[in-house]
């Protein structure tokens, strides 16, 4: 595949995101607009943005992208169950077709799988519907062995899609949690046949550094796992950087 047109594939796989407390209508119509324009009949995968905002992307955004919202006391994971469950019970309300949730990273780090168990899938029942992806926050799991058994269960408890990072900790996505969470992946479509996709997020800001995450998913998962419906990147410093490299090349 030539430059442009990985640069281009990688374009598509973005899930161009604002999670910032100061989002307002005004803020986030900016960044449908941006989708909206896309690069050469190119355009992201999806517009994550939070919950309040959904339906008013939903509204403005092109047909071809997802919206997606973040919910499950983003970006701490820490609150009660039963507030957890309500709020995914209003998100199931609204026209997004896809939530990200956080996990509770004290119950990993103390390992209380089973509580965790429990979290997840109560929330995932409130969205059957939606595209459920699960943040495991990686950076703040710190090992390998953690990282595997936050993936396994989110996976087990119905996760579409497993996702490093909320881009609101001290270390976002990892080459090195990627490669714990495409094995994990690997394994569970050798498994059951059923194939979970995979988004890294937080931190990616650079052309190169999304080359590496896209060969580490073909390398471990293969080509078929090269498309939006297996394969997000969670960024917008990202998107910006693409066209500009996009456009540099044209200008050759």
């Amino acid at each position: 595949m030539c430059q442009k047109q990985e640069m281009l594939r990688i374009l598509t796989l973005i899930d161009l995101t604002s999670l910032e407390s100061t989002d307002s209508e005004h803020s986030i119509s900016k960044l449908v607009e941006k989708a909206n324009q896309g690069y050469q009949n190119h355009y992201p995968a999806a517009v994550c943005v939070y919950p309040n905002f959904g339906n008013f992307v939903r509204k403005n955004l092109k047909s071809e992208m997802s919206v997606a919202v973040v919910a499950g006391c983003f970006p701490s994971g820490q609150t009660l169950l039963e507030a957890k469950v309500a709020e995914l019970e209003s998100v199931n309300k609204t026209g997004v077709e896809e939530v990200d949730i956080v996990i509770n990273r004290g119950l990993a780090l103390t390992e209380k799988w089973d509580e965790l168990t429990t979290e997840i899938t109560a929330m995932r029942k409130m969205i059957p519907d939606k595209k459920l992806k699960v943040i495991l926050e990686t950076g703040e799991l710190k090992s390998a062995e953690l990282i595997r058994k936050a993936a396994e269960i989110s996976v087990s408890c119905g996760a579409d899609f497993i996702k490093t990072s909320t881009g609101k900790s001290a270390v976002g996505a990892t080459f090195e949690a990627a490669e714990v969470m495409c094995d994990v992946i690997k394994t569970h479509a050798e498994k059951t046949g059923k194939k979970i996709g995979f988004k890294p997020s937080g931190g990616i800001r650079t052309v190169e550094d999304a080359r590496l995450y896209y060969s580490i998913v073909q390398n471990i998962l293969g080509n078929e796992w090269l498309t939006p419906s297996l394969f997000r990147i969670g960024a917008s410093s990202l998107y910006d950087a693409l066209i500009i490299e996009l456009k540099h090349a044209a200008n050759k």
